[in-house]
């Protein structure tokens, strides 16, 4: 089974200098991005949620099949290359292949998350604040068919 970056070969590529960003959380660009090699930080609302450099990753699709705005900022930690998709819902019409390949990748991302919360319901069941809450959220990103879901935090409750 051929990798998403196997069937981007033919796509322009993007150099990014150490610093520089591929997405700024809240962006629009309609684009995604398929790392070729270096390094990336995600973040959101400032906080560091990962650090990538495996070829293949993707960033950007979310966005993109969501029809929304970025959802991190992801930016280059030294030099970075890239493919890039720049109408990336066109592709993904135009490639189903990519779409399905994309589609098992955000699977295997929703299982894990699954997991985990099902771990922190059965840690924190008893508790009455936030932390109990937790079956409201696996709730909803499990049995969700399609409404609009809307995440957010008693901090963050726009987010």
């Amino acid at each position: 089974m051929a990798s998403i970056a196997d069937h981007c070969r033919a796509l322009p590529v993007v150099v990014f200098a150490a610093g520089e960003e591929l997405l700024r959380e809240g962006g629009r660009t309609g684009r995604f991005y398929v790392l070729i090699e270096g390094a990336v930080e995600v973040v959101k609302t400032g906080v560091l949620i990962n650090v990538v450099s495996d070829e293949g990753a993707v960033f950007g699709e979310m966005s993109v099949l969501l029809g929304s705005a970025h959802m991190a900022t992801v930016r280059a930690l030294r030099e970075t290359s890239a493919y890039v998709v720049e109408d990336g819902a066109a592709f993904l019409e135009q490639h189903p292949e990519v779409a399905a390949a994309l589609a098992r990748l955000l699977a295997q991302r929703l299982h894990g998350v699954t997991t985990y919360l099902v771990d922190l319901k059965q840690q924190f069941a008893d508790q009455n604040n936030h932390l109990g809450m937790v079956d409201e959220i696996l709730e909803a990103l499990v049995h969700d068919q399609g409404r609009a879901f809307t995440p957010g935090s008693d901090r963050e409750p726009e987010m």
